[in-house]
């Protein structure tokens, strides 16, 4: 790779203007937050009310920002999706149906590729929610709630490429998405419902989505005899063994380690509770297995790193065991 060395008034006039176009957007989108209204909240209820699905529309840049609304929207528990303005004038108008509402984003609000789909919301009774910057505009004037933004100069120098207003619309389709989100209780569950696959899915995969449970799980009442203890480690596999009271509840854990270290003190003649490490450390099914893992890499106390966890119940009854080889297996490293 060529590296491009910049003369010392290059690199401030670069930095300088990217420094501007920040402020310039950071600005406009202070004057945003000033900005919203009752019209806001009566688009939220709107949406919110709907039997039907968001279909978010927008042509050019608006468009692509439109996209991502849409996207939004969706992944947060409020259906929607996108629907480009000119292909709605060519057959995908049939996509719109009764129950649905058009989210319209226009800065000018004059974009001649939307007047199709505008006349058709109002000649099927849909409802329309418009966000632009321009109060007098059509879309504005036809939409049952106008979201307008406040009249901020582009950040382009030539006042031409849509910079500020993209960051405007992007910003109130995520204030919408997420003050729905809020008001439907949409929770770090049913976030997880709608993003299974890739990193998010993986940060929030919880405990009880792994572990082992059932007959796997080597458990014993802690009065079991040492020998018998080593057969159950033996014949599960994890190389540990949870052992319990007359209540059932969990009181301590031994582990290979724990037999190699303590071999030379006549332990076979011994019970479990003997040797047992007491008040083990546990997870709970809800834990989120980065959690889980983090217990079981303690990296202040490099020699009580284990590499299982008991899963416990609320009354402290184990539930099932999570092993570190099941959390590599899950992507986690």
């Amino acid at each position: 790779m060529t590296i491009v060395k910049l003369s010392e008034a290059s690199q401030k006039q670069g930095l300088g203007t990217a420094v501007k176009v920040l402020e310039t957007e950071a600005r406009a989108l202070q004057e945003l937050a000033g900005f919203l209204n009752d019209s806001f909240l009566q688009a939220i209820e709107m949406i919110s009310s709907a039997e039907g699905r968001v279909i978010v529309t927008g042509m050019g840049k608006s468009g692509h920002v439109g996209k991502k609304i849409a996207a939004t929207f969706a992944s947060t528990g409020t259906p929607a999706f996108f629907v480009h303005p000119a292909e709605a004038s060519h057959g995908d108008m049939g996509m719109i149906v009764r129950g649905d509402i058009v989210l319209a984003l226009s800065n000018s609000g004059e974009a001649k590729e939307m007047n199709d789909l505008i006349e058709y919301t109002r000649r099927f009774a849909i409802p329309l929610i418009g966000i632009t910057s321009r109060p007098e505009s059509t879309l504005a004037a036809r939409a049952d709630i106008a979201l307008l933004l406040p009249p901020c100069p582009e950040a382009c120098p030539n006042g031409l490429a849509p910079t500020t207003s993209t960051t405007l619309t992007l910003a109130m389709g995520d204030a919408i998405a997420v003050t729905l989100l809020e008001k439907k209780g949409f929770t770090e569950k049913d976030f997880k419902v709608f993003h299974p696959g890739g990193k998010l899915g993986q940060q929030l995969m919880k405990v009880s989505e792994i572990m082992h449970t059932g007959y796997k799980v080597p458990l014993a009442p802690e009065d079991i005899a040492v020998p018998d203890a080593i057969d159950i480690i033996t014949a599960k596999g994890f190389g540990c063994i949870g052992l319990t009271d007359k209540n059932g509840l969990l009181t301590g854990i031994i582990t290979d380690g724990d037999i190699r270290r303590k071999i030379g003190e006549d332990i076979l003649g011994k019970t479990a509770k003997d040797i047992m490490t007491q008040n083990p450390k546990t997870a709970s099914s809800e834990t989120l297995v980065a959690e889980a893992m983090a217990v079981m890499n303690d990296m202040k106390n490099s020699f009580r790193r284990i590499t299982c966890l008991l899963v416990v119940d609320t009354s402290g009854k184990p539930v099932g065991l999570l092993h570190i080889h099941d959390c590599l297996r899950a992507g986690f490293a």
